[in-house]
């Protein structure tokens, strides 16, 4: 199922959907179907457009953001929090023996600012090596590194390293948190990220607070053009389409109780 699901995004991102369009018109057209060329030319145009020059993927991003907002003030007390992993760059890290964060850093800078706030905080870093080819070094066993550099003592960490995909955080952590007796711990992962998380965790019946960060949007965006910055819309657009695949995928699999978990 892993190995599908990556297959299946390769080709479900909306740049490699263009493409193939393309691909799949000019051979239409070759075989002397040209109407069906057309109509395919035509989807590559509209996806292209969509996704580089509009923010309608910055206005789907934004409707997961809001889902779980997010406490105005820190809690009185913290015992514990789980952090998803996704925050390192595990092929520049591996390759070169270094911590090399990513767009997702948040989640461990704030999990960083926590652990200081409360030194009796236990932290539980569930995250393997999300890769196909399973050769690089997944975000628990690095974060280990990244504690450590700033101070924080190994024996306050708890690693999970083998899960590859959100619903394998969940269904590789459950024990490890009841064998080391934590409950209601913080939930920190990225804001759009955030309800599938929770659906996940609920499904499992595992009570945890939500604690989102990484947010990609401003929050006030509407549908409009935007011809400013295409690589960022891409972007955008890109991670929007697969948060919401993985919430209709989940929900459909019975692996969430509803499509768009909220508070």
């Amino acid at each position: 199922m892993f190995i599908l699901s990556k297959l299946f995004w390769i080709a479900a991102q909306p740049l490699s959907l263009a493409f193939f369009a393309i691909i799949l018109g000019l051979v239409a057209s070759v075989l002397n179907r040209r109407r069906t060329g057309l109509v395919l030319s035509l989807a590559a145009a509209l996806i292209l457009f969509v996704t580089l020059f509009t923010s309608a993927g910055t206005v789907a991003l934004q409707a997961l953001e809001a889902r779980f907002p997010k406490p105005e003030a820190d809690p009185a007390a913290v015992s514990c929090m789980i952090v998803l992993g996704g925050a390192f760059d595990t092929e520049v890290t591996t390759s070169r023996r270094s911590i090399d964060l990513n767009q997702g850093a948040d989640r461990f800078v704030e999990a960083l600012r926590l652990a200081w706030k409360y030194p009796d905080a236990r932290i539980f870093v569930s995250g393997g090596d999300g890769s196909l080819s399973g050769a690089y070094e997944g975000d628990a066993a690095v974060s280990r590194r990244f504690f450590a550099s700033f101070g924080i003592e190994e024996g306050r960490l708890i690693g999970e390293t083998s899960s590859r995909t959100t619903f394998e955080n969940v269904a590789n952590s459950r024990q490890l948190l009841a064998a080391a007796g934590l409950h209601r711990c913080l939930l920190i992962t990225s804001a759009f990220h955030m309800p599938r998380s929770m659906g996940l965790f609920r499904k499992a019946e595992i009570e945890v607070i939500p604690w989102p960060v990484d947010y990609r949007t401003g929050g006030e965006v509407g549908l409009r053009l935007d011809l400013t910055q295409p690589s960022i819309n891409a972007q955008q657009t890109s991670t929007a389409v697969r948060e919401w695949i993985g919430l209709l995928a989940y929900y459909l699999t019975g692996r969430t109780s509803a499509l768009l978990p909220g508070p």
